[in-house]
């Protein structure tokens, strides 16, 4: 049989096309290397941020490209309109929200893995066994037993979201109904789901309410529980909580503890929820974002002591692991119940007793993506590079900062704190003395904005008890104690001078 005749300089691929050009492309991917490497070197002299001119904002609206401009081309654009105006995260005096702000062999992980470019469902390949170890490890760090299943994801509101969605199959299925079958509506067996009930602090994370939304519960499916003075949650009215629900017909489903707010880094009594979950069968999923990964520290460990007791558990990699975005992991102490929520069956997915797919795709069966990156590489490398001593002694230091962050405002008459610092993240304004506050709230955030846009340093904000605080939270390995001292410095001379009208 005759084959149709092909000409070849028709078809076309991305790779460069001979020798010559992978010369010019290696010459091109040195230098990218090159200038990233020269971009983190020099960080801390640049402005924390910039917000992008006019220019940039017009040149990055121009229309869809018809035709390439080429490589070389497209870099320099990166280079004049996207590298100078960051969010400022990489920077030793970012300290807004909690961002983490990775390292330079993370960045290389990211390139190798991107570079060989794996698919992550599963496979009988390196990356896959790669994966399994890590999550191996992270199961050994948080003291879940060897067994526990777990999956590398996007950010902490991913893994978290995925932990309540096998909180909510386990409480049906207790009652016989298959929520995957039936959703919540009235099953065939004419029964209907009761309203489930899940519980946080109100302090627990936005993630929690999209949670409910995306899952079809709604938002009065969430209760928010009152905190103390410490802003931990309140067991006793917990228990009250959720005896009325029992009592007006409700399912609780799952109780959520935090390790670490975001606003004040308070960590919930997750020793007690554990032991009260356990009494009322209820599933105790922990929202470990970054508090999680104060287990590394033996200093510190104690903080989350009852962390190992959760029945899953989300953390993020890439804010007290230090790693770039986006890397963050879902521990589930159950494997066959965590399979059971998410596995499907299908012809195309099918294993095989030998070749590339034997084995099948564990990790497709553990959350809601088929098609998944190689987050688990950087994981690898940075544990297998720096260990988890090195991790442990960064923390350590990040909250020994933000504690002399906290003496320094308590030492200045015209600094206040404005909530406990159990951990890593302080709320404070400046007050002014000897004359009238006015709107403390309106200084304070006028302060924070020309702090901001001032490139010095980057603080959020908050509002506690109707109090208006900036707040720094330290998950930055680049951050120096000089850095505290420049920031509450800096907060005073502006205070005084808003204050004095100008």
């Amino acid at each position: 049989m005759s084959k149709p005749f092909v000409t070849e300089s028709l078809e076309e691929s991305l790779d460069p096309a001979d020798p010559a050009a992978w010369s010019r492309f290696r010459a091109l991917a040195h230098r990218m290397v090159d200038d990233m490497l020269d971009h983190l070197s020099t960080i801390r002299d640049q402005a924390v941020w910039r917000s992008p001119p006019p220019e940039v904002r017009s040149a990055l609206s121009s229309s869809l490209p018809l035709e390439g401009q080429g490589e070389e081309a497209a870099y320099q654009d990166f280079l004049r309109l996207v590298l100078p105006y960051p969010n400022g995260n990489l920077h030793p005096r970012f300290w807004g929200w909690v961002q983490g702000n990775g390292t330079p062999f993370g960045m290389m992980a990211d390139m190798l893995a991107a570079g060989l470019n794996p698919h992550l469902a599963g496979f009988d390949q390196a990356p896959t066994l790669v994966e399994h170890q890590v999550v191996r490890w992270l199961a050994e760090i948080m003291g879940f037993p060897a067994r526990a299943s777990g999956l590398m994801v996007t950010g902490g509101s991913m893994a978290n979201i995925l932990g309540l969605a096998v909180a909510r199959h386990r409480a049906l299925e207790r009652i016989g109904i298959d929520v995957r079958e039936d959703g919540l509506q009235e099953a065939r067996s004419g029964r209907a789901a009761p309203r489930l009930m899940c519980y946080g602090s109100t302090e627990v994370h936005g993630w929690a309410q999209k949670a409910l939304e995306l899952f079809g519960m709604g938002r009065a499916s969430l209760r928010l529980v009152p905190v103390d003075e410490e802003y931990r949650m309140s067991l006793s009215v917990l228990q009250e909580m959720v005896a009325r629900d029992r009592a007006a017909g409700a399912l609780p489903c799952c109780i959520i503890g935090t390790a670490g707010t975001v606003n004040t880094g308070a960590t919930d009594d997750l020793a007690a929820l554990a032991q009260f979950c356990r009494e009322e069968g209820i599933w105790f999923h922990i929202d470990g974002a970054f508090g999680a990964l104060l287990r590394l520290s033996s200093k510190l460990r104690e903080k989350v002591r009852g962390i190992e007791l959760a029945d899953s558990l989300g953390f993020d990699l890439h804010k007290w692991g230090y790693l770039p975005f986006e890397c963050a992991c879902l521990l589930v102490r159950d494997p066959e119940l965590h399979r059971a929520t998410f596995a499907i069956s299908a012809s195309y997915l099918g294993g095989a007793k030998r070749g590339p797919i034997a084995g099948g795709f564990p990790f497709a069966d553990r959350g809601v993506d088929l098609t998944r990156g190689f987050k688990a590489l950087k994981v690898w490398l940075s544990l297998k590079a720096y260990g988890v001593s090195a991790l442990a002694r960064l923390i350590e230091q990040n909250v020994a900062q933000v504690q002399y962050l906290a003496s320094l405002i308590e030492a200045h008459p015209e600094l206040e704190l404005l909530a406990p610092v159990p951990l890593n993240v302080v709320c404070f304004r400046y007050v002014p003395q000897g004359t009238e506050a006015g709107d403390l709230n309106a200084l304070n955030e006028e302060i924070l904005l020309r702090i901001q846009e001032s490139g010095l340093a980057l603080p959020s904000a908050t509002v506690l008890q109707g109090r208006y605080a900036i707040r720094c939270a330290n998950v930055n390995h680049r951050t120096r104690r000089i850095d505290f001292e420049l920031l509450a410095d800096a907060v005073v001379k502006l205070g005084r001078k808003i204050s004095a009208g100008d």
